[in-house]
């Protein structure tokens, strides 16, 4: 045993677990365990935001580009508060972050004598906002609580988990325990469903898969599943690119909802399906088989015909050969028309301007391996179909949750997690101001995000409601906004403007070829609504389903 603080303690435990960043901002419940940071430094980099929701943010983006547990740390009371929403995020996109924060003194807890930061229960608040939390008592109890805290974050359904220590814990010493890490658990199907699941598959006459990010750890197992049996690839948002949009199996939304009604068996893996399920309505006599590592997905829209719980590459894997085996060696044919599906959205898609015009200016210059981050803008809704997408975690997006304001944050998060790999975000002008406090972060630490300001001077989609369904009576849309070159310029970072496709595409193309962070300023009009390949129709069946 080693004789060490609370703060030290927990600290060995994280970086016990491969954590090589740690993201937040100091203050006095945390003294302590900055403190800790300092020593460590050696092992440990720290990137210090401005706002506690910058830094849960860029966690979110470390942990959403790369599938590893990140780590950030904030004060107790607002501190937390202030990430809640960065949370919820990692809720619904089922990111590994870790959320280390302070307490009030251990003998003040739960008492309301009015302390510093003091929340009236803020163990029951994490509850309600992660997968897990709890509460070091003893400097003792530190190890273990880390090694729960990153089993929940690695195995099954992940998401974020909290931990919380007083400040007089943090600062108490006492011998310290040496426990193993948390091991990853992936858990395989059970047999007798792979067979199951094998017999319907290689009897379906016109197969679809539909993928979401549950299953960005096995795209060369969906690929190969799909090439086997000829079925398309449907994604959105958190499964794009696990089949590449340039391979002809990879379809956007709307191109899988054009096919829909001619399916009869759906292989649903790692997403919630809400689209098919919920949204387009059955085919007639549909068999739906899911692969997925939660079991309460499984049965939130209806029991799937077959469920194989597990790991999604786990399973596939076994379904592969049983599959093979049932085919005889035969080559499926696929009874769907994919490529003409593919071609006739590929040219509505086309119609989606100005936004599909300023994404295929991005796409022309940022690599093949280069990351894109979206947010709640109207080029960022145009990108969920309309940004071709090669790879797993390349599309960085903020799932159903629709955070305004996320992107800039966690778009710094993933270039902190990707620093040789060029990184673009957008954003428009509304959301962008969430979190303009953190180009200070950007210059400081020398993170060099490049990202594209679409400048409307309101908030579009809002606005646009307000035009089309409450007979323009415009309030709260309308915006007064900073001259965004001159503002990143006074943060120290580059600032650019860019007023044609043209233009942008020159200039983003100088400026990921710069190293420090740079900002992109696009002045904007009205854009077309882009909404017409996201809420898709109920479709009726056709009477060719099979039985």
């Amino acid at each position: 045993m080693d004789h060490l603080s609370g703060a030290t303690a927990l600290l060995r435990g994280i970086l016990d677990h491969q954590v090589d960043t740690v993201f937040g901002l100091p203050g006095g419940q945390l003294d302590h365990f900055f403190d800790a940071l300092y020593h460590a430094r050696d092992r440990v980099r720290f990137i210090g935001s401005r706002h506690e929701q910058g830094a849960a943010y860029m966690a979110f983006g470390y942990a959403r580009s790369t599938g590893k547990p990140s780590v950030f740390t904030v004060v107790p009371g607002p501190g937390v508060l202030n990430t809640a929403a960065a949370l919820c995020t990692a809720y619904a996109c089922n990111a590994p972050v870790l959320c280390v924060t302070g307490q009030i003194p251990s003998t003040s807890i739960g008492r309301g004598f009015g302390e510093l930061h003091e929340l009236p229960d803020q163990l029951a608040t994490l509850r309600s906002l992660t997968k897990w939390a709890a509460r070091i008592d003893h400097p003792q109890d530190a190890p273990a609580k880390v090694v729960e805290a990153f089993t929940q974050l690695t195995s099954g359904r992940p998401r974020p988990v909290a931990v919380e220590m007083a400040m007089d814990i943090m600062g108490r010493e006492a011998a310290i325990p040496v426990v193993e890490p948390a091991a990853v658990l992936r858990s395989a199907p059970d047999p007798a469903a792979v067979a199951a699941a094998a017999k319907i598959i290689a009897s379906a006459r016109c197969p679809m898969i539909y993928v979401g990010g549950g299953a960005a750890d096995a795209a060369p197992e969906v690929l190969a599943l799909a090439e086997l049996i000829r079925a398309p690839v449907v994604s959105f948002r958190s499964g794009r690119g696990i089949v590449s949009d340039d391979h002809p199996l990879g379809l956007p939304l709307s191109a899988g909802h054009r096919l829909w009604p001619q399916v009869d068996v759906l292989i649903g893996i790692g997403s919630r399906l809400l689209e098919p399920l919920q949204h387009w309505g059955s085919p007639r006599d549909l068999k739906v088989v899911r692969i997925d590592v939660d079991p309460e997905e499984m049965t939130r829209l209806g029991s799937p015909t077959v469920a194989l719980l597990g790991d999604s590459a786990l399973s596939i894997g076994a379904l592969l050969p049983a599959i093979e085996s049932r085919l005889g060696g035969s080559k499926r044919r696929g009874g769907l028309d994919v490529d003409a599906a593919k071609r006739s959205v590929a040219a509505e898609i086309q119609q989606v301007q100005p936004q599909m015009t300023w994404l295929g200016a991005i796409r022309d210059v940022l690599p093949r391996d280069g990351i894109f981050c979206d947010e709640i803008t109207q080029c960022g809704f145009a990108s969920w179909y309309g940004f071709p997408v090669y790879a797993p975690r390349q599309h960085i997006n903020c799932g159903y949750q629709g955070t305004l304001g996320y992107g800039y944050a966690t778009a710094l998060g993933v270039k902190v997690a990707h620093p040789d790999r060029a990184v673009v975000s957008i954003a428009g002008d509304g959301g962008f101001l969430f979190n303009v406090q953190e180009l200070a972060t950007a210059v400081q630490y020398q993170i060099g995000l490049k990202t594209i300001v679409f400048n409307s001077n309101s908030f579009g989609n809002v606005q646009r409601q307000q035009r089309e369904w409450f007979g323009n009576r415009l309030i709260g849309s309308d915006l007064r906004n900073p001259d965004f070159v001159a503002l990143a310029e006074a943060f120290g970072a580059a600032g650019y403007r860019a007023d044609s496709p043209g233009a942008l595409r020159y200039v983003l193309e100088r400026a990921l070829g710069e190293p420090g962070p740079a900002l992109i300023e696009v002045p904007v009009k009205d854009m077309a609504s882009p909404w017409k390949h996201i809420i898709l129709p109920s479709l009726p069946a056709t009477a060719g389903s099979a039985k």
